[in-house]
């Protein structure tokens, strides 16, 4: 999808979001979107371990 991105593109990418926002509300985007991703995979490990422990549940029941 995005494999045909260059510099040139990714230059001007930057160059937009600087219009946009402004230098100073970069780093505080960028913090929102740290904060986001970590959420994210902390809620991916959580269903995780919640299908890992459903699974171990059914197989103790087959055992029994």
């Amino acid at each position: 999808m995005f494999g045909n991105i260059g510099a040139p593109e990714i230059i001007l990418i930057v160059l937009v979001i600087l219009i946009l926002f402004g230098a100073k509300k970069i780093p505080e985007l960028a913090q929102g979107l740290g904060k986001g991703m970590k959420e994210f995979k902390k809620a991916i490990k959580e269903v995780e371990e919640d299908v890992k422990e459903v699974k171990e549940e059914l197989t103790d029941d087959d055992k029994k």
